[in-house]
């Protein structure tokens, strides 16, 4: 066996060793013969095949960076194609949406001027859009007793057009009141005070026997409160909505003013600006504080803007104010105007009280007696009391009449004062405005002061007295009336047309007149 012959630490060989710490010190192996080897061509082979592993592991490295940086590569193309992916997705949404909005909107339209054409053709005096609510309500009943789902899908479909209505209802009040310089030109002053008279006192008496009788009803049957369906809520205004119909203000009012019939006529041609002025006051109008809105009420503002751009349109071209606001509503279905394509809506309002009944139907079955009992009694109390004032105030039969549904919505009111002669419709429409604005600004107060504190009898008085507009100022403070609240407005207009449907109830509330 060969033993190692090891040289001291400070030989020249060790110095040597030490200047090239690459090199390893040379080991002499004597063996048995005594021939002595050297080690120093083993550790050369050693350090190759080191750096041959070095090599490998370098490249080895090398391959797992390329690897790694390829892998985030491809993790950032995923992130792109994702995000692209999601825009893409947005935008598809929107467009369904959108699509979604245009059909059921559009099906309610047509079958709203489907009815109206047909009872025209067939002289029938009731209000069509009456009719087709009926018909949608029996449907959804007739599909959740055999279809349950079909109901449901029924309701999911049309729900964008229904949320539409309700975000831009107030707008197809407004213009009655714009064009209210026009009529109330003929009206004495006298007759305009009593008007205003019987419209603020008409409001507090209604007030009081719906909300006092629901109260009574239910102390006799003493049906407890249950927890109604969510009512669903449409979105607020955006910032892009107020400069768009801005721009288009701006642009049309310019192009009408330089080009009178470049649209072929003077009320198609101020169409467009008149009709975002008035779609520009309402939001403008939903944005102020609440406490500005309590005094100046959207409606206002909006009915305001309208007034102001034909003012300036008037002054403008020269023309004046009236023939500007005559441009607004023309009541000539060749030749809209800008108020004529708002009406259009009402009856689309009509239409969709079905909607909302039948997703309430289990609250107006639950409460039935209380609803029903306080809204017969106000329709009946509203329309002969304001005959009887009328008479003895010594107002004119024919206001008398224009303002006998002072408490039913605007699409309605309209249609009842269509079954009487010699009525001013336009006269109805503002009246019926006036007192939802009364309604709106001083319900809960008033309401307060009569220790109504039911949410019911608060509801179903708010609706009975002021319709929608009171409806929407009550329900935005206490949602827990607006269910009884949207039941009382739809079934108050409901109940007083079939009312006046009837001749004989009409000829006693002209004998009541005089």
């Amino acid at each position: 066996m060969a033993t190692p012959l090891v040289t001291p630490l400070f030989s020249p060989l060790a110095l040597s060793s030490s200047r090239n710490r690459h090199s390893s010190p040379k080991t002499l192996f004597q063996s048995k013969n005594g021939k002595t080897s050297d080690s120093s061509a083993t550790q050369k082979l050693n350090q190759t095949r080191l750096r041959k592993t070095d090599g490998q592991r370098t490249r080895f490295l090398q391959m797992g960076s390329r690897e790694m940086s390829f892998g985030r590569k491809l993790s950032t193309q995923a992130m792109d194609g994702a995000g692209t992916e999601n825009t893409s997705t947005t935008i598809s949404r929107k467009v369904f949406a959108t699509t979604h909005l245009l059909v059921s909107l559009g099906i309610i339209l047509a079958a709203d001027q489907f009815l109206k054409q047909a009872f025209v053709a067939a002289s029938i005096k009731f209000p069509s859009a009456l009719f087709g609510m009926f018909c949608i309500f029996s449907v959804l009943m007739i599909l959740d007793s055999v279809v349950p789902a079909a109901a449901t899908g029924m309701m999911n479909f049309f729900e964008p057009a229904f949320l539409f209505i309700q975000r831009w209802l107030p707008l197809f009040y407004v213009p009655s009141l714009v064009v209210l310089p026009l009529s109330v030109r003929d009206i004495p002053a006298a007759s305009g005070v009593k008007i205003c008279y019987i419209v603020a006192g008409g409001w507090l008496a209604s007030l009081c026997v719906a909300g006092f009788t629901a109260i009574a009803v239910r102390k006799m049957v003493k049906t407890e409160m249950t927890e109604a369906e969510p009512m669903s809520k449409p979105s607020p205004f955006s910032t892009l909505e107020l400069w768009s119909w801005s721009g288009i203000f701006v642009v049309s009012f310019v192009g009408a003013l330089f080009y009178p019939t470049s649209l072929g006529t003077s009320a198609r041609t101020c169409l467009p600006f008149l009709l975002s002025s008035t779609v520009l006051g309402y939001i403008v109008g939903s944005g102020l504080p609440s406490s500005i809105k309590k005094v100046f009420h959207p409606i206002i503002c909006c009915a305001l803007s309208s007034v102001l751009a034909a003012l300036a349109f008037g002054y403008a071209s020269g023309s004046g104010l009236d023939p500007v606001l005559g441009n607004y509503l023309t009541k000539v279905v060749s030749d809209p105007g800008a108020g004529d394509i708002l009406m259009g809506f009402l009856g689309s309002v009509i239409l969709s009280f079905a909607f909302s009944m039948f997703k309430q139907r289990k609250l107006v079955k639950r409460h039935a007696a209380e609803i029903f009992t306080s809204v017969i009694v106000s329709t009946l109390f509203s329309l002969y009391s304001t005959a009887l004032v009328g008479r003895l105030v010594g107002l004119e039969p024919s206001l008398t009449v224009s303002i006998l549904p002072r408490c039913i919505t605007v699409a309605l009111a309209l249609s009842i004062v269509s079954l009487f002669e010699g009525t001013n419709s336009s006269l109805t429409a503002a009246v019926v405005v006036v007192t939802g604005l009364i309604g709106a600004n001083f319900v809960q107060v008033v309401l307060h002061k009569l220790r109504l504190r039911d949410p019911i009898a608060r509801g179903i008085a708010t609706a009975s007295s002021a319709h929608g507009l009171g409806t929407a100022a009550l329900s935005a403070k206490e949602p827990e009336a607006l269910p009884f609240c949207a039941i009382a407005y739809a079934l108050t207009g409901i109940f007083g047309s079939l009312l006046c449907s009837v001749p004989a109830v009409r000829q006693s509330l002209l004998a009541v007149v005089g």
